[in-house]
């Protein structure tokens, strides 16, 4: 086996798998992925139609499966335009008798809840939302922990025709406010206390708070424990009436989510996303990609906010369970960090599909921490990464500390398309530091300088086609220009998706960060990914940036280091790390500024914030602070002096 090769399929793949029954129904050798994906793009209409059929998409799909637009190519293609359907009816159908959500709490107090009974709660709160006079196209928003009650709000949202849209309990008024301000929903749902990390959380206030910002909305309903001062609100437990679920089908591009960019360089974007697309990229990506069967169970670790929640919540289309985690992933016993939730919790309930972030990994790793070891995971078929480009050897202690016989799939997409651009595949083997296989109805490329597509060199990612899960449109004024000039600026009617990105011969690739984070030393452009692997090394560091900094009409590259507790960071261990990067990655990564801060900067969403350090360091102002988890650390950033390097 080639050294990369970390893992091959079964031979039973390439007959039990979705994805090869899908190939099959299509005409296709399930071996020759090449000719299935050329014909996903090539002939859009009749694939997105075969993935409709084959995933059993409950709704009138209509004579009428794409529709050109040949002066806006992109952004005025059309699919399905005579259809008709309800997202909620595909996800909470199903037999009655079957478990379709597990919720499990930090405390360790678990919640079944079968189909039939999720569907007898969607009921009742679509019955109370009728009541408050909410219509199709009406926002209503939530500010809930990943529980039953979060999941109800959504799908009864959704199955009247209204527009769901959600932050996470732990954001502040403001980035609550900036967010779903914007939209003027008619109902939140919120929940005023929650658990994380060992503690009790009362926001009380903070929903009351956010309550006087937001007049457009009538009612408060409230889940959970706790008070919301000053303000009355109707229980979950009693907003509505028993009634069976009514779902309204309306047509295929009728928004359904709005969800909204980080938000660290301006105000929080607010995109539109519409219901048929967000159906069939999700039952492709569950059932075709990540072989999402019946009976499966599958968790992501996510907030509400995320897009990660809307895609795992999707996996009831594909039959599966749905697992809900509320709380923190890594508690503190004692004083000792204790990783086990997650895998205490695959272990209990025989989770199939287990999704988390490449610096969940890199912690467990660091604390040497081994589940596979530690949990039976008999069950486990696929691990799934996103949120940060995936090092290559963290793919190797994966296999090794984890599970040997499973996928193990880097994903790569965004909040913009609700789904992944790159993605894993039950039929491919699992090659080390890739991620395996453009996905299915997405026609990727990487283009260099020329606007060229390239092998094997960084460029832009781009797709060239389009697809049904492309935004409808930003909400709010001047939306649709708005829209084009995120995308479509840079290149008429071609999505850049603004990740650095690099394909390889044999089908897959790597993503090394997002575009604005590429760094130009000397004038040559070089990713931050290869400075972080090294680092990830070091068992001194607890975390660590990079960003760039003018000076002398160059950009330098500044590393900066935040230590672990029992560590320090001395001069020998400065030049090691500058002299691993030089041979790791090449003379032009090596940090020309070294320094030593108190923390990092993430988004709440979990992801470091560069251009936010670089701002603060260079003595700018940073937009939209609400959007960071930890805005006091830029304070350290703004201090930094070019003469105090190490």
């Amino acid at each position: 086996m080639n050294n990369d090769i970390l893992w091959v399929p079964d031979e039973s793949a390439f007959t039990d798998s979705g994805l090869a029954r899908f190939a099959k129904s299509c005409g296709f050798d399930p071996k020759n992925y090449a000719d299935l994906h050329r014909w996903s793009v090539s002939d859009s209409g009749s694939f997105w139609s075969a993935v409709w059929d084959f995933t059993d998409v409950v709704g009138e799909k209509g004579d009428v499966f794409f529709v050109p637009d040949e002066t806006a190519w992109m952004t005025g293609a059309r699919f399905f335009p005579e259809a008709q359907l309800n997202l909620a009816e595909n996800l909470v159908r199903g037999n009655g008798a079957e478990v379709a959500v597990y919720e499990m709490l930090e405390s360790g107090s678990m919640s079944v809840i079968t189909r039939a009974e999720l569907r007898q709660r969607v009921g009742r709160v679509a019955q109370g939302l009728r009541s408050e006079g909410v219509m199709p196209g009406d926002r209503v928003a939530g500010v809930m922990p990943n529980t039953i009650d979060g999941l109800v709000a959504a799908q009864a949202t959704i199955s009247i025709g209204a527009v769901w849209t959600s932050c996470s309990p732990d954001f502040g008024t403001s980035a609550i406010v900036d967010r779903i301000g914007q939209v003027d929903p008619k109902v939140l749902f919120a929940a005023p206390r929650y658990r994380y990390g060992g503690k009790d959380h009362d926001i009380g206030a903070r929903i009351a708070d956010v309550m006087l910002q937001l007049p457009s909305v009538r009612t408060l309903v409230q889940s959970g424990e706790g008070e919301v001062p000053g303000l009355s609100s109707v229980l979950m437990g009693d907003f509505g009436k028993d009634a069976e679920p009514e779902f309204t089908r309306l047509p295929f591009d009728h928004p359904v989510y709005i969800l909204y960019t980080s938000g660290t360089t301006g105000a929080p974007k607010a995109i539109v996303h519409r219901a048929g697309g967000v159906l069939l990229q999700h039952l492709k990506e569950h059932i075709l990609h990540g072989d999402v069967r019946p009976g499966d169970k599958v968790i992501w670790y996510t907030n509400t906010a995320w897009m990660m929640y809307h895609w795992m919540v999707s996996a009831l289309g594909a039959g599966a369970a749905v697992v809900l985690y509320d709380g923190a992933p890594i508690l503190k016993r004692e004083g000792v960090l204790d990783p086990s939730p997650l895998w205490t919790l695959a272990e209990q309930i025989g989770v199939t599909h287990l999704g988390t972030s490449p610096k969940y990994l890199a912690t467990l790793a660091a604390e040497g921490y081994a589940p596979g070891e530690l949990h039976d995971l008999s069950a486990l078929r696929s691990l799934l990464v996103c949120g940060a480009p995936t090092l290559p050897h963290q793919f190797d202690w994966v296999y090794q500390s984890i599970k040997s016989d499973m996928v193990f799939s880097s994903i790569s997409g965004g909040t913009e398309i609700l789904g992944s651009f790159l993605i894993g595949s039950p039929l491919h083997p699992v090659r080390r530091g890739q991620l395996t296989v453009k996905a299915l109805g997405h026609a990727i490329d990487v283009l260099d300088e020329r606007d060229a597509p390239c092998i094997a060199r960084r460029g832009d990612l781009v797709c060239t086609e389009p697809f049904p899960s492309m935004p409808l449109t930003f909400w709010g004024k001047g939306g649709d220009q708005r829209y084009r000039d995120t995308y479509f600026a840079d290149r008429d009617e071609i999505w850049t998706h603004g990740d650095v990105a690099e394909l390889t011969h044999v089908g897959g690739g790597y993503v090394h960060g997002r575009s604005d984070n590429t760094l130009k030393p000397g004038g040559v452009r070089i990713g931050i990914s290869e400075i972080y692997a090294v680092c990830e090394s070091y068992p001194e560091l607890e975390d660590f940036l990079v960003f760039g900094v003018s000076h002398e009409g160059d950009e330098e590259v500044v590393l900066c280091l935040k230590p672990k507790k029992t560590s320090e960071i001395t001069a020998d261990l400065v030049k090691s790390i500058r002299g691993h990067i030089r041979t790791a990655a090449s003379p032009r990564h090596v940090p020309a500024r070294v320094h030593v801060v108190s923390d990092i900067p993430y988004t709440i969403n979990g992801k470091r914030v560069e251009g936010a350090a670089r701002t603060a360091a260079a003595g700018g102002q940073v937009k939209n602070l609400g959007s960071i988890a930890n805005p006091e650390s830029l304070e350290h950033y703004k201090s930094l002096r070019r003469e105090d390097t190490l």
